[in-house]
């Protein structure tokens, strides 16, 4: 492409990125009738440079080389990889996935996207776990919608809900579900392809829709709990003494899941996976005494 190789010549691409840390750059371009402007804020070209950093990076740039218009975002290369887990940015997943590696150093950036077409046991886990977490929070959303009469936002959540379910399904056959979910589970689970549209398109009231797709929700939550949740029970197994919450939220191997680890520890608890001890003294002082977790050997 023309403007990807106009682009090698920047100086970007050069002296300064090794002096800004970077470990590559990938183009991503929308040509002819695949452009759609909204993806990449109405330019022809994302140039997505990755930097050898643990740090969230928020730098943006809008930049013109000749008729070609372009805009440049800095990622760190742990920020990468979080998203790899999370899908949190559509633009820098795309980037990563889609576009052409124009630059890198020492094969950081093919590395990186190897292990994504791989699909491997410890991103295929990593990926379970957070996609059964936001299933989780977004059915508990929803109930709690329903109960107080938000059907609305319970519609809304629930159906946030079919989308984590539907991304578990992908990951439990070895497809990263990237994007064109509903299309991929139309073949593979028609059961959960009809749920989907007895919410989106039934001739039931709105919450009649909602109270069947809970239900529904429910069982898959109970079912799917245990093998969704394996490497937080390993990370729990690991060693004899039981674990503080804090302690699992800030394990490494669990922080792309943090905000979301209590309620499901909680619901482990509850189904009586995981075990709880309240005899430990409290780290902040007074007389309560602090919940520990452990599993049974």
């Amino acid at each position: 492409m023309e403007g990807i190789v106009e682009l090698k010549n920047l100086a970007f691409l050069s002296g300064q990125s090794e002096e800004s840390g970077a470990v590559g750059a990938i183009a991503y371009s929308h040509p002819g009738e695949r452009f759609h402007g909204s993806l990449i804020q109405d330019f022809e070209l994302l140039v997505l440079i990755v930097c050898n950093t643990d740090q969230i990076i928020s730098k943006v740039g809008h930049y013109r080389y000749g008729d070609l218009r372009y805009q440049m975002i800095y990622a760190g290369r742990h920020q990468l990889q979080s998203s790899v887990i999370t899908g949190d940015n559509n633009n820098l997943m795309q980037c990563l996935i889609e576009g052409e590696i124009i630059w890198e150093a020492d094969g950081a950036l093919s590395a990186l996207r190897e292990e994504l077409s791989a699909f491997g046991l410890e991103l295929r886990e990593q990926k379970l776990l957070h996609e059964f977490a936001s299933f989780l929070r977004m059915y508990v959303e929803a109930k709690r919608h329903i109960q107080e009469g938000h059907v609305v936002d319970a519609y809304y959540n629930v159906l946030e809900a079919l989308g984590n379910w539907a991304r578990i399904v992908l990951i439990e056959q070895g497809v990263y579900p990237d994007h064109a979910v509903w299309t991929h589970v139309q073949n593979l689970d028609r059961a959960l392809w009809k749920l989907y549209q007895e919410l989106t398109v039934s001739s039931e009231t709105l919450e009649q829709r909602v109270e069947l797709v809970l239900l529904a929700c429910e069982f898959s939550v109970m079912s799917k709990m245990s093998d969704c949740s394996e490497l937080l029970l390993r990370v729990i197994r690991s060693r004899k003494e039981a674990w503080s919450i804090d302690e699992l939220v800030h394990h490494p191997q669990l922080r792309f899941v943090g905000e979301d680890l209590p309620l499901i520890l909680r619901k482990l608890v509850f189904r009586s996976i995981v075990k709880e001890s309240a005899g430990w003294p409290s780290l902040i002082g007074g007389e309560g005494r602090e919940i520990r977790y452990w599993i049974e050997a």
